[in-house]
């Protein structure tokens, strides 16, 4: 049995929390076992006055950390499963897809105000084409403004002022103990998810069987489920985490449900469809429901957006 398993993850507060409660629970179920951290900075954190879109949208967040591992400088890495690829790096493999906290969207606002009770003209801050889109659908009168940085960054431009609410993923905003400061908890009819919104991921190598046995023993089966699914059906739609596409699975005894969207930036165009079938072939239906979107248009608007951003 290996000694001590390094866990490589970026530095960023966040991060940090998640890859520190993927340790203790190992540690808890393994106790045989060290862990240690090793903490990195992504080309998705260094590059923080450009739009996401506009840097290209392949292993953002996770290409160093993945590195690390096929260099043997780490066993584990720790990731939102929102920010990996549907495409790993030849010689990896996601080990374990941990339990999913709530995956909604949510506004924070000072002054109180709901996506609908917004004033005229609002300034909505959000680094995330699919929340924008969405959003651009329900109140086009706002100005849906680029908002990148951390956390911590995020609400500090937000409490000076550049901004009268902001876009988040709940789960962050409640594992940094902000649960407070949301406004509102949006519905999935209002803003379909990110794929993979809420969980964590830990990617190892393929040829490790040791550490494989250990990172399963936190993966939790009706997230990984619903997870698999949603990002089979990204994979199939060939989109990258920069363009305007949502999807939520929920697993439901032995049946799956699949909701999911395409949607142009400015929200004139948005492609909602959903699919059920059996939880134990949650690829099928992601790729059953990519097919339903592509039936529907959705391979224009891919199109389109794919050479704007070229």
């Amino acid at each position: 049995m290996t000694n001590t398993i390094r866990i490589v993850t970026r530095d960023s507060a966040l991060a940090l929390w998640q890859a520190n409660w993927v340790k203790e629970r190992l540690e808890e179920l393994v106790p045989e076992v060290s862990f240690a951290l090793v903490t990195m900075k992504t080309q998705g954190d260094k590059i923080l006055d450009v739009a996401l879109a506009k840097i290209g949208d392949k292993g953002l967040f996770t290409k160093e950390l993945e590195i690390a591992l096929l260099e043997h400088r780490a066993e584990m890495a720790v990731h939102s499963m929102k920010d990996v690829p549907t495409q790993l790096p030849p010689g990896l493999k996601i080990g374990a897809i941990a339990e999913r906290h709530d995956p909604r969207d949510v506004l924070i606002c000072p002054k109180g105000y709901t996506l609908l009770t917004l004033p005229q003209g609002a300034r909505v801050g959000t680094s995330s084409l699919r929340r924008r889109a969405q959003l651009a659908k329900l109140r086009p009168d706002l100005q849906i403004l680029d908002l990148r940085g951390n956390l911590n960054t995020r609400f500090a431009k937000l409490d000076r002022g550049d901004f009268d609410a902001m876009l988040l993923a709940a789960a962050g905003v409640e594992r940094m103990g902000w649960g407070d400061r949301i406004t509102e908890r949006i519905s999935f009819e209002l803003s379909l998810p990110a794929v993979g919104q809420g969980s964590v991921g830990i990617e190892i190598r393929g040829d490790d069987p040791e550490v494989a046995e250990i990172a399963a023993k936190v993966n939790h089966r009706e997230s990984a489920l619903a997870i698999r699914a949603e990002r089979a059906m990204l994979k199939k739609l060939e989109g990258g985490c920069q363009i305007p596409i949502g999807c939520l699975g929920k697993v439901e005894g032995d049946k799956l449900v699949l909701d999911g969207l395409v949607a142009s930036v400015d929200g004139s165009r948005i492609l909602r469809s959903r699919v059920e079938g059996k939880a134990n072939l949650p690829e099928e239906l992601g790729v059953e429901l990519a097919h339903k979107l592509l039936d529907m248009g959705a391979g224009e608007i891919l199109t389109e957006l794919r050479q704007e951003q070229a």
